[in-house]
This record gives C-alpha cells, structure tokens and sequence, in this order.
C-alpha cells in the first residue's frame, strides 16, 4: 500500500540472494571507503520506456539476472562488520539484497522530464533506503533494487552503500546487471576485489559511540534542474577557456572537427595542432570553471570571501603501478580548488579554467600518495556539505557508462538520482542522452540562488534543451 503522502504504492519487496555462494570471505574497508561511512547510499537510477512483456515476466527476469549479477559482485550481496582492532569489513556472507516492487500509474514519462522545469520531487520515492547512512550497513542490506511501474515507462533505481562502491564501481555493477536481463551469457567486464594495494592501511577510523551523523542538514530548501549542454556549446566553452579562436573561416564546429580528428584528441583546437604540448584546458574544466564563476556571482558574495570547487578524481590510473579499471571498492580522492570571489569574477574564464586544470594535472601517483599518508595520519571521516555557504562539490563524471544500459527494450530515456547526498551546492555530472560529448549537470542549489544562475547570461547562454 502506498505510504501516507507518497505517490509511490510498494507491491512486493523481497529479498535477492547470489546464484552461487561467493568465495571470498572479508574485504576490509579501504582508506577511500572509510571515509564515506558518513555518506548517504548512493541512488541513482533510469527512466526506460513501457516494456513489451508483461509486468509479472519483468519482475521475474529483473530478479533472475539480479541474482547472476550477484555472483560477480558478491560484495553487495555482504554486510558490514567491525572487528576487535576497530578495521571494518565487508563480510561476503550471501546475506542478499532487497528488491522492490512498486508502481505509480498516474505518473508519465511527460510528468517526470518536464521541459526547463525543475526536477520533480517523485524521483526520491523510486529508491530504497532514503537518506540512509553507509554506515547502516551493519546491519541493513548494501543494495536495493527497487522497479517502479509507470503509466507508459518503467524506473528501475538502484541504491548502493558509498563504502562499497564509487561511481565507477556502482556503474560496472549496474550495467552488468543490464548487460545480464538483455540476455548475455557471460559478463564483459569482471570486477577485481584485490586489497593488495596503497589504500589498504593498518590505520583505524575511530568512530563515535552509535555511529557517524550527516555532516549536512538535509533539512534546508532546495531547487534541483538539469541543465543541458550540446557538443556544440561546450565546445564554445572550451575555445574561450583557452583563448583559442578557431582561424578556419568554415566556422567552429566544423573546424574544430577536423583539426580535432588531426590531433588524436577529441575536441583539440588549432593552436594546440602544431606539435606544442601546451597543456590544455579541458572541455569539462572549461564548463566547471564557468559554473563555478556564475554560481559565485548570484551568491553576491563579498570579494575578499574564499570560494571552493571540490570534486572526485579515480585515482585507478594516477596510481603507479595503476590499479585495475575494474578495481571495485571507492579509489577516489577529492580536489579542493579555491579562489577568492573578487579574483574570480574579475578575471577571465582562462584564470578560472586554469586553477582546475592545474590542480588535476597535479594529482599524480605521488599526489594521490600523499593524500593516503595524510589522511592515516589524521583518519576522519569525509565532510560532504557547504560549511560556509560559498563551496561547490562536483560529483559523478559524464564518462560513466550512465546510457549503457539497455535491459532487453532500449536505452533509458534519462538518468536520475534520488535525495541523497544533496545541499546547496552539490553538482552531478552525467552524460547526455545524445552522447557525441554532451553533457548534463543536475544542480543543486538554494532557492534564491537557482533563481539567480537561471537569469545569469553568460551561463544560461550554453544551456540547451535536454534532448
């Protein structure tokens, strides 16, 4: 039955079990995943078209392929455990995963991807284990799977604890699950659950009697929107980021191409062509260096205030020797980059652009090592928020495989995360549908502020439709 004010009516719910029993034992929480037990259970999920099979075969199949999904990962099948010296593990012991099975029928497609509208608060109820802590896994299942039925679509939200899994690692799991329901007989990419490596420590988190809290309210007001950016405009990003005008008089799309293919490197311009290796600004540093500047702008924030743009970096091939692309378990370190509001909205999107690109350049194997040795020095947990009201957090990256999920009937229509780890300031990067380099920001801001950012033209001027 539905919960009082919920749109969302819960059908079935059941637990989901590995089709064969792991062989591995314990997997001890790494330097990057202690620090998330304070974190919420990443949600994050896809909105598909109606699907051509009756709705008890769909669930029947979506629990099947759970299943042999599980197998491959059976980490998420565990729960957590601490032992006497205080080191946390996830215990792989085919405990299983919760599966829901709910609908909401009044609701279309139409409703959920309303056109230069925010996103609709609906979205929340199609996840499990809202605002839920990582730490919980102690005790509650690390996943959920919870398909929701909707009037002309299905959304099938998946939620994993953020101890378990980075972005990279939640999307291998996700897409395996798909890759499983369409019919694959043996998985593409296997996980590696290897310890053997620097974020493996002897260093203990001592956490509080009953466990971490949020470190962010959750309670304040909040508008959320995606906003869309074609190939074409990010590229007009990046050309002004690097003070490159294209000198072909065929224009800048089709020059761009060209030198671009000429480069070897998507998107290179023409000064960058002629053997230089002058480091360049990228096209994703170019778009966060000009939502960093507009959102400074509309917080009217006086010029002497220090400013921060914080976001995630996979660390699996900064690392030497590099880690696995398919390592599983969090291999992320996040990057503070800071400017004072008057610098950063009196110089140019170059001076912007370029503090972040510098500051990813220099995350290096030495980098990465050096945030491990600081952070075993001082073990603590991770402070995900806007402590003083003039921070970004960027999070996700638009090169996960958010669109490779075609679970027998078509790729999704749109990706969309629930409640979770979400304030004033906190921004996702996905791809666009249309793949080709568009990418979506879904932002998250203060009332007044969103406000602001959608009247801001230099901003607003590259946003697009959402295809």
């Amino acid at each position: 039955m539905p919960c009082s004010g919920s749109s969302v009516t819960i059908i079935s719910k059941c637990v989901i079990y590995p089709n064969t029993k792991s062989t591995i034992k314990s997997l001890k929480l790494s330097v990057s995943d202690l620090p998330m037990l304070s974190c919420q259970y990443i949600q994050k999920g896809v909105l598909l078209s109606s699907q051509p099979f009756h709705i008890s075969d769909l669930i029947a199949s979506l629990k099947h392929s759970l299943s042999l999904a599980l197998s491959h990962f059976p980490a998420l099948a565990g729960r957590f455990e601490t032992d006497a010296q205080g080191y946390v593990h996830i215990v792989c012991n085919d405990a299983g995963v919760d599966f829901i099975q709910a609908k909401a029928k009044h609701l279309s497609v139409d409703v959920l991807l309303p056109a230069n509208e925010d996103v609709p608060h609906y979205f929340r109820e199609f996840f499990a284990f809202d605002r839920t802590l990582s730490y919980s896994g102690h005790s509650r299942p690390l996943a959920a799977i919870q398909v929701t039925e909707l009037a002309d679509g299905i959304f099938i939200g998946c939620t994993v604890n953020h101890s378990v899994t980075d972005g990279t690692s939640f999307w291998h799991f996700f897409n395996t699950f798909a890759e499983i329901c369409k019919g694959a007989k043996k998985i593409s990419k296997s996980p590696d659950f290897s310890r053997d490596n620097i974020f493996n420590s002897p260093a203990v988190l001592q956490l509080p009697e009953g466990g971490p809290k949020v470190t962010f309210s959750g309670n304040e007001p909040l508008r959320e929107r995606i906003f869309h950016f074609t190939r074409e405009s990010i590229l007009k990003l990046k050309n002004r980021a690097n003070n490159s005008p294209l000198i072909n008089g065929n224009g800048l799309l089709e020059s761009a191409e060209i030198f671009g293919k000429q480069c070897n490197d998507t998107w290179k311009i023409v000064s960058r062509c002629k053997g230089a290796k002058t480091a360049e600004i990228s096209s994703f540093q170019s778009l966060s260096a000009q939502l960093w500047r507009s959102v400074t702008r509309v917080r009217n924030l006086p010029d002497s205030k220090t400013t921060t743009f914080r976001m995630a970096v996979n660390c699996r091939h900064r690392l030497e020797p590099k880690l696995s692309p398919h390592y599983f378990g969090n291999a992320i370190q996040s990057i503070p980059t800071v400017a004072s509001a008057g610098e950063l909205l009196s110089r140019d999107l170059s001076w912007c652009a370029g503090l972040l690109r510098k500051n990813v350049a220099a995350h290096d194997n030495a980098t990465v090592r050096r945030g491990v040795e600081d952070w075993e020095s001082a073990p603590r947990l991770f402070p995900l928020g806007n402590f003083d009201g003039a921070m970004i957090t960027m999070g996700s990256s638009p090169r996960f495989p958010m669109y490779d999920n075609d679970f027998g009937w078509g790729r999704p229509l749109a990706v969309r995360s629930g409640r979770a780890n979400k304030f004033d300031g906190k921004i996702s990067a996905f791809p666009g549908r249309e793949g080709n380099g568009s990418v979506d920001l879904e932002v998250v801001l203060a009332p007044e502020t969103m406000a602001g950012l959608e009247s801001d033209t230099e901003f607003m001027q590259y946003v697009s439709a959402v295809v």
